[in-house]
């Protein structure tokens, strides 16, 4: 087990704990753009055949840019993704 100390000291030099959800959100995140490019648009339906979880991912990066306009909490949407998608044209 790691002790609280070393938790303090990977913390002080930004040591990320939830890097899984990172590479996952950044894969989304490409295959969004691949989308883009290949149809012009993001609108990615929820039931996109070759690619169901992008069209449900997309999806709930929607519902949880709403839910920050509305005051709750981040959900896993930083300021960054945000900026990103919004780079990008994302609606």
């Amino acid at each position: 087990n790691i002790t609280s100390d070393r938790i303090q000291l990977l913390n002080k030099v930004g040591f990320e704990w939830q890097i899984k959800e990172r590479v996952h959100w950044d894969h989304r995140y490409d295959e969004l753009v691949s989308y883009m490019e290949k149809n012009g648009h993001p609108r990615v339906p929820v039931s996109i055949s070759g690619n169901p979880i992008l069209g449900r991912w997309v999806r709930d990066q929607r519902n949880k840019y709403e839910k920050i306009q509305n005051g709750n909490k981040s959900h896993g949407v930083t300021k960054e993704r945000i900026q990103s998608l919004n780079k990008i044209g994302f609606e």
